[in-house]
């Protein structure tokens, strides 16, 4: 298994050439085509109070956005360039927390819609919203750190983070397509952050209109914590380092989701956290095997090479980590005790 471990990281290598994640800025020309496609949304609640979210222009009239943003309205608008536009209809995807507003004589470019499920991960990508009460649209830029496989799509976790009203604004690949949709965090300070598939907005821009004050319903992840999927319940175990609860849901995810990645990767993490590394190794393995990209676990291979007197095998993991993800190659180095002089 080691030798086979050792060709693949040879061979990944040569594959990545250069940096993943290694991210040139989007030209001013393009960002400003973006944020001419990314709008505020305003919204009147029932019991009298207001709500700020954002929305992407996804079709001639149509803006997506989530529905919690949009959740009790007894009125919704959107602001394009200035100019304030009356939603009368809206296309509700509850569940997925995806929405579509009707807006009529809206004249806003329309984004161009890319592929969730063909992100990878250290892929860069970066948002587009209107957090708190800024009037301009900002940007925030990271790479993908997790797909999570849900209802015939995947659910992108990236590092561009996002703050309050930027919700349903739009995350856009290095070539500005729509890939996703600025949706939650998850709780804590060091929280993960989710965007929901461009496949589940597609999907919704058929479903059928109703009015802007249609009844409201939870979204998947409103849900009880018993209820919520697993790429959701393993987060706060994982963060606050319970390994025992970490590897007890990990395994119950590995065993009815055996083609998800990150059920074995987690379940791999509490494991080597057990001093368990024989089956932490053969879990990562299992892991590079399914995704060669997952710095996570290349990370968690070169500690148990190290800590194995692997010392080669380690630098190899490194090296591999400097061309995917420098961050975490640094976080190894350190791991494994190198010197300044090496960890350049």
């Amino acid at each position: 298994m080691a030798r086979f471990y050792s060709t693949f990281i040879y061979s990944a290598m040569l594959c990545l050439g250069v940096s993943a994640n290694a991210f040139a800025e989007p030209s001013q020309e393009l960002m400003h085509h973006l944020n001419a496609q990314v709008l505020r949304v305003q919204v009147g609640l029932a019991n009298g109070g207001y709500g700020l979210g954002s929305g992407v222009v996804v079709a001639k009239d149509q803006i997506v956005t989530n529905c919690h943003v949009v959740a009790n309205a007894s009125s919704i608008s959107v602001v394009s360039n200035g100019s304030s536009f009356n939603v009368t209809a809206i296309k509700p995807d509850w569940r997925h927390d995806i929405c579509i507003l009707k807006a009529e004589g809206l004249d806003a470019p329309i984004a161009k819609i890319g592929s969730s499920e063909a992100l990878k991960y250290e892929q860069p990508v970066f948002t587009i919203g209107y957090p708190s009460f800024l009037p301009v649209p900002t940007s925030t830029f990271g790479v993908v750190k997790g797909l999570y496989p849900m209802d015939d799509s995947v659910i992108v976790r990236a590092t561009s983070s996002f703050k309050m009203g930027a919700s349903g604004g739009g995350v856009f690949d290095g070539d500005g397509n729509l890939v996703g949709v600025i949706t939650l965090k998850s709780p804590g300070r060091n929280g993960y952050y989710y965007n929901m598939p461009v496949e589940w907005v597609k999907a919704a821009l058929t479903l059928p209109e109703q009015a802007i004050t249609a009844k409201s319903e939870q979204p998947f992840w409103a849900s009880a914590p018993e209820q919520w999927p697993y790429f959701m319940k393993i987060v706060h175990p994982y963060l606050t380092e319970d390994w025992k609860a970490l590897e007890a849901i990990a395994s119950e995810w590995a065993a009815k989701e055996p083609n998800t990645t990150e059920a074995w990767f987690y379940l791999a993490a509490a494991e080597y956290a057990g001093k368990n590394f024989q089956k932490a190794e053969e879990h990562l393995y299992r892991v590079v095997a399914m995704n060669d990209q997952h710095s996570q676990a290349i990370y968690y291979l070169g500690l148990i090479a190290e800590e194995s007197g692997k010392h080669h095998e380690a630098m190899m993991n490194v090296a591999l980590l400097n061309k995917l993800d420098a961050e975490t190659a640094t976080q190894l180095k350190v791991a494994m005790g190198l010197t300044p002089a090496d960890i350049k």
